[in-house]
């Protein structure tokens, strides 16, 4: 795959959100986080979903058609680095990880369990993130 970093998206708030096909909270909020980056993704903000199912990339890739994801990129980190470097921080304890990360590079909060990202409150938690 291709290598990424958030430094490619410094500029925008980023919703970080670290998944597995094996994690059914992380599948059953899939849906949302495309229907938030349809409905929010700009220049100033974006959705990064990063797969962490261990080493080949097939599963997440299959799981992205199989429920139609259209505005989401695919990523995937199949050596769970970003997970284990964000849990040797204490900032991930299970999965989905979902950070929001500031335009510098900072986070503004991070969530461990699955959300909602198409309802209200979320969005309004992204707009309160990226200034409107």
């Amino acid at each position: 795959g291709t290598r990424t970093s958030l430094s490619t998206a410094k500029g925008s708030t980023v919703l970080l959100n670290l998944w597995a096909t094996w994690c059914a909270p992380c599948r059953e909020e899939m849906p949302s986080l495309d229907a938030l980056q349809s409905e929010m993704g700009s220049d100033n903000f974006q959705v990064l979903p990063v797969s962490i199912d261990l080493k080949e990339d097939t599963k997440p890739k299959a799981f992205f058609a199989e429920i139609g994801i259209k505005h989401l990129p695919f990523r995937h980190d199949g050596t769970l680095g970003v997970f284990n470097r964000l849990k040797k921080m204490g900032l991930a304890f299970g999965m989905p990880t979902t950070l929001i990360v500031d335009p510098e590079g900072c986070a503004l909060g991070v969530m461990n369990g699955p959300a909602d990202w198409a309802g209200e409150d979320a969005k309004a938690l992204i707009r309160t993130a990226i200034g409107n």
